[in-house]
């Protein structure tokens, strides 16, 4: 295993459509626990979306209603909170994790009652993220999950989980495609090593300006303070509603 980490901004210029990603880690200063989550789209329904907040949570919307023709796999809270944790996911299993830790359950047995996306061929796995925020820094530790389709034909489930302890200036990367295609290749191997910045303000930028241009719809970005628990979100949308 190496223990480089790699750039972000490299990663995701050289690749015009990785889908949907989640990066979680530690700044570089070691303060704050970060997370990043962006969708990107090839189809005009799923371009026609933004991310907004409501309470906590932040929620993807249609830009322009009239325009909406399946919202079963794009409308969904991909950023929820119970308690200590942040949920970070790519659809409706943040709903199924959330009830499932109310129900002082965890995060893996919630998507162990879950698989990848029903839109054969492509299968999209599900990607999802949970961040511990104890009431000391040192308990911040995350976990991240990706559950894929175990063939061509979506005839079986392989459910991957990852477990981490924080180190400043380190985070995890996992998306749902190796690149673009028809079929869309699904991610593979564990969540990728990259290098965080000190400030949430420094990875939206990064993030956002290396996304591409045609593909990229919507990020969210937030730290939390892992001492005083401020918190600080940026939210970036390509249309405006």
């Amino acid at each position: 295993m190496s223990y480089a980490k790699k750039s972000i901004s490299r990663l995701l210029a050289s690749n015009a459509y990785p889908g949907r990603g989640i990066i979680v880690g530690k700044s570089s200063d070691g303060k704050k626990a970060l997370f990043a989550y962006f969708i990107m789209g090839r189809s005009d329904n799923s371009r026609n979306r933004v991310f907004v907040k409501k309470g906590d949570a932040v929620y993807t919307e249609p830009y322009d209603e009239s325009k909406v023709k399946d919202p079963s796999l794009i409308i969904y809270a991909p950023v929820k909170s119970v308690g200590k944790d942040v949920i970070v996911t790519n659809g409706d299993q943040t709903d199924t994790i959330e009830a499932s830790l109310k129900e002082g359950k965890c995060f893996r047995h919630a998507l162990m009652t879950r698989e990848f996306e029903p839109d054969a061929p492509n299968f999209t796995p599900r990607i999802s993220a949970i961040l511990h925020l104890g009431k000391k820094r040192r308990d911040y530790t995350y976990e991240m999950s990706i559950l894929k389709s175990a063939d061509s034909k979506g005839r079986a489930c392989n459910r991957y989980f990852y477990s981490y302890e924080p180190l400043s200036g380190l985070g995890h990367f996992i998306h749902t495609y190796k690149k673009d295609g028809d079929p869309l290749p699904t991610f593979e191997g564990e969540p990728e090593r990259v290098k965080l910045p000190a400030t949430v303000q420094e990875l939206a930028r990064e993030v956002w300006e290396s996304l591409n241009e045609d593909n990229k719809i919507s990020l969210v970005c937030r730290s939390y303070d892992l001492l005083s628990g401020e918190e600080e979100e940026i939210i970036l949308n390509k249309y405006q509603k």
